[in-house]
């Protein structure tokens, strides 16, 4: 019997057009009517996650898994955040810079970034935040000052160009940093106490469930690790290969009610 769902959005809830088909919501409020929790857990940041927590209607005290689970709050309150120290944070910086990429920087519900460009512009659109721009080593005075660093920096560019990087930064942090791609031109630098598996570990301890009573869906590498935690890790029918093998079970696409489809078979 599972007791909990844990859902990634971009790619498994969410259709290519952002939105979220009828009998999808109507089958998750379903499920939290008879006491099942449906977790969000996914690589934006909080602004941008609860449009859509609250157009499905969850409940409002339920958790919500952001910025790849460095950043977990409950009635929007924070339970949990890793955050990169910030010489890290520079040192990565600098490993990046000859590739030309852009970064961004995440922390809580802000995020920064050394340019305004084509790429943040695009992340824009899902923020109801206005970017902070500025050179990283102001940025890092501020931040020291505030005794803060970023919960998640993305690098941005174009695919062939992040795999360099993403190579660059494996060998570099290797053990010692999480580095998933959310997408080819998306990899997402976080703490190693930042990822999506720790987080389903850490909410589903904090709701007394062991990992055979929850269900894990993803699309993506960086839901890997927690399609194998969950006992039954379901992969949609959009993911690559990679991520279809990790699962127990491989539903329809995100385009075409796969979440639903999925819920339905083990929750008939």
């Amino acid at each position: 019997m599972y007791k909990a769902v844990f859902l990634d959005m971009d790619g498994t809830l969410l259709k290519s057009d952002h939105s979220v088909s009828e009998l999808t919501i109507q089958t998750i409020q379903s499920l939290t009517n008879k006491g099942i929790p449906v977790i969000l857990v996914s690589a934006r940041p909080l602004n941008a996650v609860l449009p859509t927590f609250r157009n499905i209607g969850l409940p409002a005290h339920y958790p919500i898994v952001t910025l790849n689970g460095s950043y977990i709050v409950e009635a929007e309150q924070p339970i949990f955040q890793a955050m990169v120290d910030l010489a890290t944070t520079k040192d990565v910086t600098e490993a990046v810079r000859p590739f030309n990429a852009t970064i961004a920087y995440y922390l809580r519900k802000e995020w920064y970034s050394e340019v305004s460009d084509s790429w943040t512009d695009y992340e824009q659109r899902i923020m109801d935040v206005k970017i902070v721009t500025g050179p990283i080593d102001q940025l890092i005075k501020d931040w020291s000052e505030r005794k803060i660093g970023p919960n998640k920096m993305m690098v941005m560019s174009q695919a062939e160009n992040i795999s360099k990087i993403q190579t660059q930064l494996r060998k570099l942090y290797n053990g010692r940093l999480n580095i998933y791609p959310s997408k080819p031109t998306y990899p997402e630098v976080m703490d190693t106490t930042g990822s999506k598996s720790n987080a389903v570990r850490f909410i589903s301890e904090r709701l007394g469930l062991k990992p055979s009573e929850v269900i894990a869906m993803g699309d993506n590498y960086n839901d890997k690790e927690m399609i194998q935690f969950a006992g039954m890790g379901v992969a949609m029918g959009n993911a690559p290969d990679e991520i279809k093998a990790a699962a127990d079970y491989i539903t329809d696409t995100n385009n075409n009610d796969g979440v639903r489809k999925a819920l339905e078979k083990f929750f008939a």
